[in-house]
């Protein structure tokens, strides 16, 4: 393994699985493998950016890391600490240390509290501060960091804009000075410029702060602009990895490279790149045998349907896909 930055986050073999009951006894007769042996590693101070399409499951492995979800298998380290080994109780300081930011900043914030309460909840959780006054001014510092007045902390989450309220779940997630953030689809629900100002601002505070980035995102569009590796996921598993460069230059698996197809506004050659995915994706609840893909796959062969493959490295990178594995014998066929 080449030298550099440590991991600061490492998930192994994370499974999350949700029952799907039935009948008058409301059984569980079938489960919906929304997280399914997922790997990840972020280094310390970098940006990995979690892609797929919406249902992938790559919100639930965000919830996931954070405990919002039961995972039924598998091991995510912060630092050298397996967290879903931890009790509720020592599981309390790293919830300090690791915060999200959602999609829509209007239903994260409760529209009875004022800017100024919404950003120093945390700080009286966490008992951050001696006493009011001193929580007020670390709030006015947030919103100054944020490119907010701080004049208006007295205000309340109707009086601001989308991008606004974005600006205040940052601030509030930032409170009680994590070490990574999980932005789950963070700029999604905002206009074009607007996603740009966040982004740009994201980069900003990674820069002054230190901070470890996990961006869970569909739109391959906002990735180049803030992400150092991509993790491309497909029904519950990550079929490719790498280099943000790499993954948009010369993608390897045929989903990415589908993926990468559809997005009209990335500016890069398209030369070589295939249609989108033909299709929806299967049900979770039942995925197809052998590769999960394979009923969208522009480059199916045999092998295919029957065997599942293994994420192999593929010139530097992981890729899930059969078209690199030297022991499948790719005889051309449906």
């Amino acid at each position: 393994m080449s030298a550099g930055p440590q991991p600061l986050l490492k998930v192994e073999g994370l499974k999350t699985w949700f029952p799907v009951r039935s009948g008058v006894l409301q059984r569980v007769d079938r489960w919906v493998r929304a997280v399914d042996g997922v790997d990840l590693e972020i280094p310390q101070g970098q940006t990995l950016a979690l892609v797929g399409e919406s249902g992938c499951g790559k919100t639930t492995v965000g919830r996931s890391i954070l405990r919002l979800e039961h995972a039924r298998a598998g091991r995510v380290l912060y630092k050298d600490t397996d967290l879903l080994a931890l009790s509720h109780a020592a599981m309390r300081p790293f919830r300090q240390a690791m915060q999200i930011v959602f999609q829509d900043p209007t239903s994260s914030l409760d529209p009875r509290m004022t800017v100024r309460d919404a950003i120093a909840e945390g700080l009286r959780s966490f008992n951050i501060g001696t006493n009011a006054a001193e929580r007020t001014e670390r709030v006015a510092e947030l919103m100054t960091m944020v490119r907010l007045d701080p004049d208006h902390m007295w205000r309340y989450p109707h009086e601001f804009s989308g991008g606004q309220k974005q600006r205040i779940c940052i601030a509030r997630a930032l409170a009680v000075e994590p070490k990574l953030l999980i932005c789950d689809e963070s700029v999604s629900a905002l206009d074009v410029s607007i996603q740009a100002q966040i982004l740009n601002l994201l980069r900003e505070l990674q820069t002054k702060l230190g901070l470890t980035y996990l961006f869970i995102t569909h739109d391959l569009g906002v990735v180049g602009h803030i992400a150092d590796r991509v993790a491309v996921m497909y029904l519950g598993q990550i079929v490719e990895t790498g280099d943000v460069t790499e993954i948009f230059q010369a993608p390897k698996h045929p989903y990415t490279k589908a993926l990468l197809g559809s997005v009209p506004r990335l500016e890069l050659d398209r030369r070589g790149l295939l249609a989108a995915a033909p299709g929806d994706p299967p049900d979770p609840a039942n995925p197809p045998a052998g590769c999960r893909f394979h009923t969208r796959c522009l480059e199916v062969f045999a092998p295919c349907a029957a065997t599942a493959p293994a994420l192999i490295e593929a010139d530097g990178r992981l890729c899930r896909c059969h078209l690199y594995d030297s022991a499948i014998n790719r005889e051309v066929g449906p």
